[in-house]
């Protein structure tokens, strides 16, 4: 299969967001004084940095160079996470409902890639339908917590 310059962009584009989210959860673990949530967003982070890691790895299968960092923006997005849980009377509350944005829009991003999946390698799109899902299913289990510090003030 041909990989074309648009093809490196898709999977560029995901690498650098993925590196935000990363850096996202990191922050998130550094800002919460909830134990429990302390690892879970550590965990998220770690999961993170393993999509970030396949993907470099298609990337380079591909001999094209991948991203090595994130963006402008998600430094913008995790300023704003810190001074609204700074400004939160339910700091953890407020961290989960910026986690839930950033992983819409990651939702939304592997979609529009996905959209192309006859531009990509099987292997890719294997790669990208499973992260897809699990952030997904990381949207669901934030939202369960937000519930839970909703209801217990965490």
């Amino acid at each position: 299969m041909k990989i074309t310059v648009q093809t490196e962009k898709y999977l560029n584009d995901l690498l650098e967001k993925t590196y935000d989210a990363q850096r996202g959860y990191a922050n998130a673990a550094e800002i919460t004084e909830h134990v429990q949530l302390k690892r879970w967003f550590a965990e998220q982070g770690a999961r993170r940095t393993h999509y970030a890691a396949s993907l470099t790895k298609e990337l380079k299968a591909m001999n094209q160079d991948p991203e090595l960092d994130g963006s402008f923006k998600g430094d913008m997005h995790r300023g704003w996470m810190n001074l609204k849980a700074a400004l939160s009377l339910n700091k953890d509350e407020s961290i989960l409902e910026e986690c839930i944005t950033g992983e819409k829009k990651a939702i939304e991003e592997y979609t529009t890639v996905l959209e192309h999946k006859s531009e990509l390698p099987p292997t890719v799109v294997s790669i990208l339908e499973a992260q897809k899902d699990e952030i997904q299913s990381t949207v669901n289990t934030i939202k369960r917590l937000e519930d839970i510090a909703d209801d217990h003030n965490l």
